[in-house]
């Protein structure tokens, strides 16, 4: 069923509305890993010969491609499986780089040594598995999952999940066990979690329209500080730099920037400009920027300290879910998800998408399959070295290597 976000938090005993649809939506077709009839790819390559060269002076006129994406991995539920929910809602690359995890549906945290995801050298030649040959290790979760956040300093071993319980939990993913669970939401669904440079904060957004702060050295601590939204909190993240800021995106079709340290005393930045509820918002270091993303079909990159949108991002489709958003600072690149059921990318200066990859695989009796794809998470790695990794609202995850393009093509 599909319905919006509310954008009332005063009911605390039962769950309101998904966000037009459950952002994870169930899909009850039969699947087979194998064969995949991929319906696409395109960018528009600064190096093609039927590319417009771009004029001197003009770099804003026209959007050029200048990474090369390949997919690595593809991985997909089991044939056996393929009838039960298995919708992606969150990835996340350690930072220690030897795992990816993945949460969502299907009330599971699976983890992914990256190197059999990756190539070990040379050009890659896709891989094609299930989740069950695939997985390392897998925690089964008393909830369905919408985030998932590794802790810093912890080494690779803590990872938070937020679920639709209402319930923030830490698990030790050596001894696959939570350590601690937090439920100051009071029932209400915790859509995003995350922890500050340093991971001393923790902090997590959700229906009841709060933004929760807390000690995560303090196991017996409860919210730190608190601060209100008048509508659904979609998400939640620290400064990646380590600054004192929290931004947050809410079904009151603003994106907010908050002082950790002055929680309470609101925020220090509001952005409108979406149309509908904003489902993401992730910060651009090197200076006072995030992106935000919304239900109305487009990224905006603003100038959070002035309160200035710098351009807006559109191409992907997004009006009933969400469809995952991520950047990667240091490339200046945003990853995006769809309901068209691509992958796109976007170059931060410009407006339209650098580089689409079509998501469906079709089945065997070569009908398109239908879905969506809902959780995007980037590998920043040296310069001009990265991975995308995608999920599906049909359980089926990609990852691609991406590399910069210099001058000659190469």
């Amino acid at each position: 069923m599909e319905s919006e976000i509310s954008h009332h938090h005063h009911h605390r005993h039962h769950h309101p509305p998904l966000l037009i649809g459950q952002p994870l939506r169930l899909f009850h077709q039969s699947f087979h890993h194998s064969p995949f009839l991929y319906d696409y790819e395109w960018a528009p390559m600064s190096n093609s010969p039927s590319a417009t060269p771009p004029i001197p002076g003009h770099d804003e006129d026209k959007p050029r491609c200048q990474w090369c994406f390949r997919l690595s991995t593809l991985v997909s539920p089991a044939a056996a499986t393929a009838e039960a929910s298995d919708a992606i809602g969150a990835i996340e690359f350690d930072p220690s780089d030897r795992l990816l995890a993945t949460g969502g549906i299907a009330r599971k945290i699976r983890m992914y040594a990256l190197d059999t995801l990756l190539p070990q050298g040379g050009e890659p030649s896709p891989t094609l598995s299930d989740h069950s040959a695939a997985c390392c290790l897998c925690i089964c979760t008393p909830a369905k999952l919408s985030s998932l956040r590794w802790r810093p300093g912890s080494g690779g071993r803590i990872i938070a999940a937020a679920d639709y319980d209402g319930v923030v939990t830490e698990y030790d993913v050596e001894r696959s066990v939570a350590v601690f669970e937090r439920d100051e939401h009071a029932g209400r669904r915790v859509w995003s979690v995350d922890y500050s440079a340093h991971g001393h904060l923790g902090a997590s957004g959700s229906d009841d329209g709060t933004v929760q702060l807390w000690d995560s050295r303090c196991a017996n601590g409860g919210c730190a500080a608190v601060a209100r939204a008048d509508g659904a909190v979609c998400s939640v993240e620290f400064d990646p730099e380590g600054g004192p800021w929290v931004a947050a995106g809410s079904a009151d079709r603003h994106a907010y920037v908050f002082d950790a340290r002055a929680l309470t005393a609101g925020p220090v930045a509001t952005l409108g400009g979406h149309g509908r509820a904003v489902t993401y918002v992730r910060f651009v270091p090197g200076g006072r920027r995030v992106v935000s993303s919304g239900t109305d079909g487009s990224h905006r990159l603003w100038d959070w300290e002035e309160g200035r949108q710098l351009r807006a991002y559109r191409g992907h489709a997004n009006a009933r879910s969400f469809i995952g958003m991520a950047v990667w600072g240091s490339a200046g690149l945003i990853g995006s998800g769809s309901e068209s059921n691509e992958v796109f990318v976007y170059d931060l200066r410009w407006g339209e998408p650098i580089w689409v990859r079509g998501f469906g695989a079709r089945r065997d009796d070569g009908r398109s399959r239908d879905g969506f794809v809902s959780a995007v998470s980037w590998r920043q790695a040296a310069h001009g070295e990265g991975a995308l990794a995608a999920g599906g609202s049909d359980g089926v995850l990609q990852v691609f290597v991406g590399s910069k393009i210099d001058d000659d093509g190469v």
